[in-house]
């Protein structure tokens, strides 16, 4: 009873409709449709019949007769319950002689339209539909035969075919990942698997507010999305719903240059929404030109009202189409020939009807009719479709009010149709632009901070990141090796990014309780999409984060110390002997001097007091003081000292002077080399084992540093060791035998790194580099201080910028350099690709090049003082300062000597007591006259003045004067002049 209830409550009155025309046909329909999910196709089914009730000629003269109705008015009947319906309806119209010559099928999907697809398949009832889907999505008519379809047609609706842009626009646009959110007024159950079908999108359909369908479980739903890194929504619905979806978003904070949201409807009204600063591309059907007039009639004159507009087109054109088409095929077919019809009691599945040349199809392919929207295409089940046009507008939306809409494209439906873009930009820079947030720690040469790049965000109040295309170097707030890789990989996929550093400046190391720190603990929170420094790939880290292909050769741990420097003076060679050598060797000098004057003058068999006896001696040499000193200074060369004392007193002394000076410089000699080599030998450490067996030096890693992890759980690895084999060795149950091989003297397992970890946590270990870098360059020497346990990378850039600081040692514990992400995130397989290619094009070794050999940064030092070289400037330059020295002295002695014999000259004139007669002074016109006259004299004679002895001029002067000739030869010009002037005085 409760059955038959309903199907009273579904049936409606039947339509009958006797009008006849000559020639025309009377048509028989069957209409099913669902009145609740789907009212509009029952408003424009009335419509249409309207239509064809005023306009007799269409199609020839067609005539409906009468139509049978089953609805579903959203009670959803079960599959038994719709069968039964339709065959009591079906039965009837066969007892009244009034069978359907075709039957209208609006259902949209599920169990209701497949029921109608079974019930006129199984009894060959001619059937035009337009339930969603293609050929393999309707179940029942999935494998028809060649006769079948002709007569059982599904043309796709609008509201199949409207979601399909979103497949157009993701292929247009290249989108890698999107959220289709759809609300009631869409079917999108056969959608999930062929929307994006072969399309390299990560993507996620999902209904409008799930169950609840309040804002704020749209706001939840969009939160989810967020977190999946969804940036590019589609919403499929209604504009209504389109607002509630764009208000959620506003107050989720989700638009901007990384969102894109996109609105496709059916409704032709404008875009709402209670946003701040939002672009949305709408995405809405319009009429052809043409259709235009002829839509506008019928909402006029036949009631076609119904919304959206778009569905009560297709609708109308459906049900007129299909009235002109069988109009057509019964003028041509014997219908009561072609078609006998069985009664539901009467079907036998074994034996079902078959049709012969029932070629609705082709009729419908063939019916002219003025389309109300835009044209039909009849092409086959699953294909059969309307080719409307769709309209691409960029809406621009401030504080709540649509400020622009910018036509950009149209669309033509289509199960594979592009997008037609008026301007390739306008729909690029629309997209969502991908920005990732990458976290870094600055590590030398990889990611430094740009000085440059603060102060340009700051005076444009932008982020490095927001300036369009590749920001230069002085714009971007990072800079570095890492920061360059990164731009090489931008520009190969295509994305923007964001850069932050972490919040502790760790790297990432779990702690006892599993938790991360630094890096590897913002991807995991997914606060982070990109971690980028010099990360080095650890087992720990992969159980937690994924990895790209490194990018950078392995490194490893290394040592860094003070540079060995070499005390450098001039006067080196002076410091081989102490202060009161140097003053005793002087002093012996002075007093062997003076003694060796003392015994020359008063001895008798000295020169000086023998110079009868030694005149005829080729040497002759008088040992004054000065001559003493110089002898003595002499003796200490090469040269010699010359001419020894004559005396045996003063030889003895000579001879022992000679022992001492030679003792001196041999010991010298042997002293100076022995001490410039031993300064060059000083090389303490040269292994990590060098720096293990010793204990002046301290040495650490940075605390939570990957080189302390390293010796940290080197030390615990051996401990645990140690703790096997003595559990093994104390184990009672072990037999004699077994005992005995275990029992070894010698400790079997190394305790190597348990002692440096023991004598690490005594030096204490530095909290940062800059920290350690201190304490290094705080050590007094290379064998006394600290050293730095670290990166070899950090190590060599520290050493490539000073001077002062040296690395020691080869690598251990090597480790590849890689880019983490999120794990599971599509970046990795995009970052290998890049990397890969920017590997083979060899891009990684001219960053390298870059950022090592060619840094701005890199310091040119001096070289250090190797064994091999020799004795530099800086020790032995001192001996080329004595030479300047006494050439300087030279000199000085010089002046002076000139200086005292020009002294000692006027002196001597004075002694001699001659009255000097006076000369009357020469004027200088007769000075110039006589020296004319003298150099005249002298080329006209030809003949050079005869220079004459000043022995021999003295004696002239005596001969004319009487005077006694001065011995002294300084006195030679004054007496020469003066005797000039009494010959002039006589001869005048």
């Amino acid at each position: 009873m409760e059955a038959e209830s309903k199907l009273n409550a579904l049936r409606r009155q039947l339509l009958y409709i006797a009008e006849e025309e000559a020639g025309g046909s009377i048509v028989g329909h069957m209409f099913v449709g669902e009145s609740g999910e789907n009212s509009v196709a029952e408003k424009a089914f009335d419509a249409a019949l309207n239509y064809a009730r005023r306009n007799r000629g269409l199609g020839g003269g067609a005539r409906v007769d009468s139509v049978r109705r089953v609805v579903d008015a959203g009670s959803k009947l079960s599959a038994n319950d719709l069968l039964d319906a339709l065959c009591k309806e079906y039965n009837e119209s066969l007892l009244e002689e009034k069978p359907p010559h075709v039957v209208i099928d609006t259902t949209m999907t599920g169990i209701t339209s497949e029921t109608v697809k079974y019930f006129t398949s199984a009894l060959g009832l001619p059937t035009v539909s337009s339930s969603y889907g293609q050929q393999s999505d309707i179940r029942q008519w999935q494998n028809l035969g060649s006769e079948k379809q002709k007569y059982l047609i599904q043309i796709m609706p609008p509201g199949d075919l409207i979601p399909e842009v979103v497949r157009s626009l993701v292929l247009e646009q290249n989108i890698t990942s999107a959220a289709i959110l759809y609300d009631d007024s869409v079917v999108m159950g056969h959608k999930y698997k062929s929307l994006l079908q072969n399309v390299p999108t990560r993507h996620v359909i999902s209904p409008i507010g799930g169950a609840a369908k309040t804002s704020q479980s749209i706001r939840d739903q969009l939160t989810r999305l967020r977190d999946l890194d969804i940036a590019n929504f589609f919403i499929i619905g209604k504009l209504g719903t389109a607002k509630a979806v764009l208000d959620a978003a506003n107050t989720n904070k989700l638009f901007g240059r990384q969102f894109a949201w996109h609105v496709i409807t059916k409704e032709r009204g404008a875009l709402k929404c209670g946003c701040s600063n939002a672009t949305v591309l709408l995405v809405k059907p319009e009429p052809e030109q043409s259709s235009r007039l002829r839509l506008a009639d019928l909402k006029t004159t036949y009631s076609l009202t119904a919304e959206p507009e778009l569905d009560a087109a297709f609708y109308f054109d459906l049900v007129l189409r299909t009235i002109v088409a069988v109009n057509a095929m019964l003028q041509d077919v014997d219908w009561k020939t072609a078609i006998q019809y069985v009664t539901c009691d009467d079907y036998e599945e074994t034996d079902p009807p078959v049709r012969v040349d029932l070629n609705l199809w082709k009729y419908l392919e063939e019916a002219e009719i003025s389309p109300s929207y835009a044209p039909m295409s009849i092409e086959g089940n699953g294909q059969s479709l309307m080719e409307f046009s769709m309209k691409l507008e960029k809406v621009s939306i401030i504080n709540s009010m649509a400020v622009s809409a910018e036509s950009v494209g149209s669309w033509k439906a289509g199960l594979n149709s592009p997008v037609n873009i008026k301007n390739a930009k306008s729909l690029t820079n629309f997209s969502s632009v991908k920005v990732y947030r990458v976290v870094t720690v600055v590590q030398h040469p990889f990611v430094m901070l740009n000085e440059d790049g603060d102060r340009l965000a700051d005076d444009q109040g932008a982020k490095p990141h927001e300036v369009e295309g590749k920001p230069a170097v002085g714009q971007r707030k990072y800079k570095g090796y890492c920061i360059d890789l990164l731009e090489e990989i931008r520009a190969i996929v295509g994305f923007e990014y964001e850069i932050y550093e972490a919040p502790d400046k760790k790297f990432g190391f779990m702690d006892e309780q599993g938790q991360w720190n630094g890096m590897v603990k913002e991807l995991v929170e997914k606060r982070a999409d990109i971690a980028l420094s010099s990360m080095a790939v650890m087992a720990e880290r992969e159980n937690a984060v994924d990895f790209t292909v490194p990018y950078y050769d392995q490194v490893g741990i290394t040592i860094l110390m003070k540079k060995p420097q070499t005390e450098t003076s001039l006067f080196k060679f002076l410091t081989v002997l102490e202060k009161d050598v140097w003053l005793c060797i002087l002093a012996a000098y002075f007093f062997t001097s003076f003694l060796m004057w003392i015994f020359d003058r008063w001895s008798p068999y000295s020169y000086q007091n023998n110079k009868d006896k030694y005149k005829d001696d080729e040497e002759k040499r008088m040992f004054d003081l000065k001559e003493c000193l110089w002898f003595c200074m002499t003796s200490l060369t090469p040269q010699g000292g010359g001419e020894a004392p004559k005396n045996l007193s003063g030889r003895l002394v000579a001879a022992t002077w000679w022992l001492f000076g030679f003792i001196i410089i041999a010991s010298y000699t042997a002293n100076l080399a022995a001490f410039l080599t031993v300064s060059r030998l000083d090389t303490p450490i040269e292994s990590l084992d060098d720096l293990a067996k010793q204990y002046k030096i301290q040495y650490a890693p940075v605390n939570g540093s990957a080189a302390m992890t390293y010796f940290q759980r080197m030390a615990d690895i051996e401990n645990r060791f140690y703790e096997i084999w003595k559990e093994m060795s104390l184990n009672d149950s072990l037999s004699d035998v077994e005992r005995a091989k275990l029992a070894v003297w010698d400790y079997p397992v190394s305790d190597k790194y348990t002692k440096m970890w023991q004598a690490m946590e005594e030096a204490t270990l530095p909290g940062s580099t800059v920290e350690a870098v201190s304490r290094v360059r705080a050590s007094k020497s290379s064998s006394e201080g600290f050293a730095f346990l670290g990166d070899a990378t950090d190590i060599r850039y520290l050493t490539m910028t000073n001077c002062d600081l040296f690395m020691v040692g080869e690598e251990f514990s090597r480790k590849p350099y890689a880019i983490a992400v999120q794990q599971g995130s599509p970046l990795k397989d995009q970052f290998n690709s890049a990397i890969l290619q920017l590997l083979n094009k060899r891009k990684l070794e001219k960053l390298k090049e870059l950022w090592w050999n060619q840094n701005p940064e890199r310091k040119v030092c001096e070289k250090q003082d190797e064994q091999s070289e020799g004795i530099s400037v800086q020790n032995i330059g001192g001996v080329f300062i004595v030479i300047f020295v006494g050439i300087g002295l030279a000199c000085v002695t010089l002046a002076f000597e000139y200086w005292w014999y020009r002294r000692k000259k006027e002196d001597d004139v004075d002694d001699v007591g001659i009255e000097v007669p006076e000369v009357a002074e020469e004027t200088s016109a007769q000075r110039k006259d006589r020296r004319e006259n003298k150099r005249k004299k002298k080329r006209s004679s030809g003949e050079n003045r005869r220079r004459v002895a000043p022995e021999n001029l003295f004696r002239h002067a005596r001969e004319f004067r009487g005077i006694e000739a001065p011995s002294n030869a300084a006195s030679f010009r004054y007496i020469h002049r003066f005797a000039d002037a009494s010959m002039d005085g006589s001869h005048g």
